[in-house]
């Protein structure tokens, strides 16, 4: 089958419920927060199942956004690659992506298990707290089996999560090589400040392929500090992303979220800044998840190839929407987005 976006990264099986207090003390857990789980924190995904109504989202950056690109895209448009455990949390992960249009193939891993993100909400905060387990695992063998290799082959645009690159970046240059060789877009997202500051060199590795590169203005300062450069103006730094040495002859586009603040676009030596759609503070829920949402806005009619104002747009609209949603999700009634000049 052809795609129109293949995404790869770490797959997360996030489970979401408003807990009580108590469940936060009880863990040493603060309200607003997002932390790696340790032996102290295993217990707080059993007592989440048992004692709460929970929410299953199909997590992790990359896949919150195939999932919010396939919202607006013709059915069967995306398909997202990872590593999940042989275990139950694998087929309610399979079953969540499967109800927002997002097929999977995912690499099974026989002996870690399906990695999960527990977030708590107490009021307006979010307490994050993540075991990563098989997501930790993913295999370049998997992406050269012949029926996964041929679904690349059949994809026409590609999304590289920045986390992916802490787990096997063979398997990302071998993604951004396919896609320079055959002129199909690769698009990617530095993701964390951490990944710049501790993974430079397969960051920029995969920035020379890369077509478009998200991320926000965290995130673009890092990159700057992590490669000696003065500036700390998000345009500044966009356009020297932007400049950098490229694998092909297509201009690199770099796009650049700021929060409440315009988004930044670079291209060709220039900047243009985007607002963002206004909203009242009480009618926003959670930010967790907005520039995954951005990103599958984004790429929804990027890879249809539309104009970047229309891109940014639908990237405002699905991170317009998510906000005012509990955690990552997308609605299932249609979208409403329309781009109007």
């Amino acid at each position: 089958m052809s795609y129109l976006l293949l995404g790869i990264e770490n797959p997360l099986l996030d489970i979401s419920s408003v807990v009580k207090p108590e469940l936060l003390a009880k863990y040493n857990l603060k309200s607003n927060d997002a932390i790696l789980a340790d032996e102290a924190h295993k217990g707080v995904f059993e007592d989440l199942v048992r004692d709460y109504k929970v929410m299953y989202i199909a997590g992790g950056a990359a896949q919150n956004t195939c999932r919010g690109a396939q919202w607006l895209l013709p059915k069967n448009s995306t398909v997202y690659l990872g590593c999940v455990g042989k275990d139950e949390n694998a087929e309610i992960l399979r079953q969540a992506a499967k109800k927002d249009g997002l097929n999977t193939l995912y690499l099974e891993d026989p002996e870690l298990p399906t990695g999960k993100c527990a977030v708590l909400i107490t009021g307006t905060h979010r307490s994050m707290v993540t075991d990563l387990l098989a997501a930790n695992a993913y295999k370049i063998e998997h992406l050269e089996r012949p029926e996964v290799w041929a679904t690349v082959e059949a994809s026409k645009n590609f999304y590289i999560g920045g986390y992916f690159l802490t787990v096997s970046p063979p398997s990302a240059m071998k993604i951004a090589k396919h896609a320079a060789a055959t002129g199909k877009n690769l698009t990617m997202n530095l993701s964390a400040p951490f990944i710049p500051q501790f993974f430079k060199e397969p960051l920029n590795e995969l920035i020379h392929y890369a077509d478009v590169v998200f991320g926000n203005e965290a995130e673009a300062l890092a990159w700057a500090q992590a490669n000696g450069h003065a500036e700390t103006d998000v345009p500044s730094i966009a356009l020297k992303i932007a400049a950098l040495p490229k694998a092909t002859s297509k201009p690199r586009l770099v796009v650049l979220t700021q929060g409440a603040h315009p988004t930044c676009v670079a291209f060709e030596g220039k900047t243009t800044l985007f607002p963002i759609i206004p909203i009242a503070v009480e009618k926003i829920k959670d930010t967790n998840g907005a520039g995954d949402a951005f990103c599958g806005g984004f790429l929804s009619q990027f890879v249809q190839g539309a104009s970047v104002p229309q891109s940014v747009a639908a990237g405002h609209y699905v991170a317009h929407v998510v906000i005012q949603r509990d955690g990552p999700s997308y609605p299932s009634e249609p979208h409403g987005f329309k781009f109007e000049q």
